[in-house]
């Protein structure tokens, strides 16, 4: 939210001065959405900022008319949020990450870090729309290395604890992460399992690393967000979302933890090293 209002005051608004913000936490309960978005629409509110592809869709089925400025990890046209991204129509634009194009890189480092992992497991939100297609395309990721991969699904916290001793059980080597708000809200939690059960795992975004995981490689989302409040502005200035191209990430973050690495007891390549943009240590 901090990176949010600071794109939101680069086009001159300030909240508490000049723009008043109404907050809606589903509490990673992504059937809260619909009913969080239908309450906005009743408020009238100028604009609906909506973070993540099931917030994104509820808001869109809500109204047609208030303004959607969006970020999702999925196609943003294969979603159904926009009809193309230089001319998005209707009155929904934002951002796409496209994260669920980046998994089979992620896994790709992963491999090149722990070539012995003979099995992997994907651990997947299973209320994200996108989770079916994450599914396919890391098992041809795995498939194109010579690996297996498995999923996990986990759609609660609880659910997070328990995927683990499964995949433990289920002789999984090294772990991928997806890029559902569940598990961003809960890197915590999924860092210490995964070094509690001594497991290699690439996450989607930098915070996971700073929070202890292994590596991370993904887009930067203090920048996301950022341009979310820039567009938010733009709209409340008199732009219309129809007119805004759907945003796309041009950079990738790949972060490596060698603290993390040292006490799993893996030796980080120099060419992995050479490749990332930031070692933390």
């Amino acid at each position: 939210m901090a990176t949010f209002r600071k794109g939101l005051s680069e086009t001159g608004f300030v909240e508490g001065l000049n723009v008043a913000i109404e907050y809606r936490w589903a509490r990673n309960d992504s059937a809260k959405l619909p009913a969080l978005a239908a309450d906005l629409v009743r408020r009238r509110v100028a604009v609906i900022v909506a973070l993540g592809t099931a917030g994104s869709l509820a808001a869109k089925a809500a109204t047609n008319t208030i303004p959607i400025v969006f970020t999702t990890g999925a196609d943003a046209v294969q979603a159904g949020l926009v009809r193309s991204y230089n001319s998005p129509g209707g009155n929904v634009t934002g951002f796409s990450s496209m994260s669920s194009e980046v998994g089979p890189k992620q896994l790709e480092l992963l491999h090149k870090l722990v070539p012995e992992a003979a099995r992997f497991a994907a651990l997947v939100n299973p209320n994200d729309p996108e989770h079916e297609s994450q599914v396919t395309n890391m098992q041809a990721a795995a498939a194109s290395v010579g690996r297996q991969i498995e999923a996990f699904y986990a759609g609660t916290g609880h659910d997070i604890d328990t995927a683990f001793p499964s995949l433990v059980q289920k002789r999984a080597d090294a772990l991928w992460v997806s890029s559902a708000a569940l598990f961003i809200n809960s890197r915590v939690q999924i860092v210490i399992l995964a070094a509690r059960h001594a497991r290699p795992a690439i996450y989607p975004f930098r915070q996971f690393a700073e929070a202890g995981g292994l590596m991370s490689y993904g887009l930067n989302l203090d920048d996301n967000t950022r341009w979310v409040g820039i567009y938010t502005g733009r709209i409340l200035k008199g732009e219309k979302p129809a007119g805004l191209p759907v945003m796309q990430t041009t950079k990738f973050h790949f972060v490596i933890n060698l603290q993390t690495a040292k006490a799993l007891g893996i030796e980080v390549p120099p060419t992995l090293l050479a490749l990332a943009d930031e070692v933390i240590e």
